[in-house]
């Protein structure tokens, strides 16, 4: 989800007040924490259409997974709870911000998803052999344009463009939130943790409710208010030492390690369980950082410009990836190369347009829409929101 407006290895973030060094190196690591989820889900991906190619080629492809990769998904929704809570402690029971939250919120996400959707629509027409759906109509796909659940033929609740079904979780926790922050901070987060908790009891109590009432219901919002109380947590200074951080973040990526080498066991788990307590233990981690920055390694500067385009890389790197396949079918070179040079060369070629497009197009787009939406630019030095990502829900 690209936010920034400088060269391609820095990064700012909207805010109404300066961002000090200590908030710096905290969110440079949460910045980098966004690039290595999206890049997880482009793997899972990648790695899907290695095992199809060599499948028509007559191989076998052993898949790489030592943690779900899709769980990727869930680190995001944990990153949007806290960074939600971060960015907005100035809008708390202040006149108007509740229309100034979701302004930023629409003029961040609505652009690029729109286009990329247009784009899918437009793929769906000229050469729909292409995808892997072919259920479009009217109704789908305004439904699809404004966020609200639908389901298709096949019972799957997706938009048109299926990486769009978290971006629908999305929008309902802005409007939650929104709602929430006329309210003082400390009462806005308890009805906030309140309203999420009881929406999931009552889809529980009342199951099987009728779109879009049992997808907004889901246990899945849930890792929202577990990163709002991450973002609580923050806005406490709380700074534990490195060794424990490194502990914490260590207990979740061991437990995304069980989640994928048990699959029984983690299926017969709800999501938050199984995914989204591990991603908040590698999310909590990664927050609350040292509040003194010595100085960005090579590493971090290039993981947080790739996570300031990570929005362009989820919703994009379908395409590439599809391309990339036809190229290496057609051309032969997935007998020549093998399957993981093309899942390199799929993830490279990613990285290079999702750049691209966030520095040449997206920015833009953001820039406009906030002028169409009356928030007008982002100061030099302002702290910016993260928008999530979505993945597919087979993922």
């Amino acid at each position: 989800m690209a936010t920034a407006s400088t060269p391609l290895m820095r990064h700012r973030f909207e805010r109404s007040t300066p961002v000090g060094p200590g908030q710096r190196e905290t969110l440079i690591q949460v910045q980098v924490l966004r690039a290595v989820a999206a890049t997880s889900v482009a793997l899972r991906h990648a790695q899907h259409d290695a095992a199809t190619l060599e499948l028509q080629a007559g191989h076998t492809f052993q898949a790489w997974n030592p943690i779900p990769w899709s769980a990727g998904v869930d680190i995001f929704f944990v990153i949007s709870g806290l960074i939600m809570v971060h960015t907005s402690r100035q809008l708390f029971a202040q006149a108007g911000g509740a229309r100034l939250f979701l302004s930023r919120r629409i003029a961040r996400i609505v652009p690029l998803y729109w286009s990329a959707t247009t784009l899918y629509l437009a793929v769906a027409l000229l050469a729909p052999t292409f995808l892997n759906q072919s259920y479009i109509n009217f109704r789908f796909v305004i439904e699809s344009y404004f966020f609200i659940p639908a389901t298709r033929p096949d019972g799957v609740v997706q938009p048109v463009y299926e990486l769009g079904w978290t971006l629908n979780y999305e929008m309902l926790f802005y409007v939650l939130f929104a709602a929430a922050i006329v309210l003082p901070m400390r009462w806005a987060v308890a009805v906030l943790l309140t309203t999420l908790v009881g929406m999931v009891l009552a889809g529980r109590l009342m199951a099987p409710l009728p779109e879009p009432f049992g997808f907004w219901t889901h246990p899945i919002i849930l890792e929202f208010a577990l990163g709002v109380v991450i973002g609580i947590m923050c806005s406490l200074d709380l700074r534990p030492s490195g060794f424990i951080r490194a502990c914490v973040a260590a207990t979740g990526l061991v437990g995304l390690m069980l989640a994928a080498g048990l699959p029984d066991v983690s299926s017969s788990l709800a999501r938050p369980v199984v995914y989204g307590i591990p991603a908040s233990l590698i999310v909590w981690s990664a927050a609350l950082a040292p509040s003194r920055l010595r100085r960005e390694s090579l590493a971090a500067r290039w993981g947080a410009g790739i996570g300031d385009a990570s929005y362009a890389l989820y919703l994009l790197h379908p395409f590439v990836i599809r391309g990339m396949h036809v190229i290496f079918w057609r051309t032969g070179l997935i007998l020549v190369l093998g399957p993981w040079a093309f899942i390199a060369l799929a993830l490279a070629t990613t990285f290079g347009v999702a750049l691209i497009t966030y520095h040449l197009f997206e920015k833009g787009l953001t820039r406009r829409a906030r002028r169409l939406l009356g928030v007008g630019p982002i100061a030099r030095h302002e702290l910016r929101p993260f928008p999530v990502p979505a993945y597919p829900k087979s993922d």
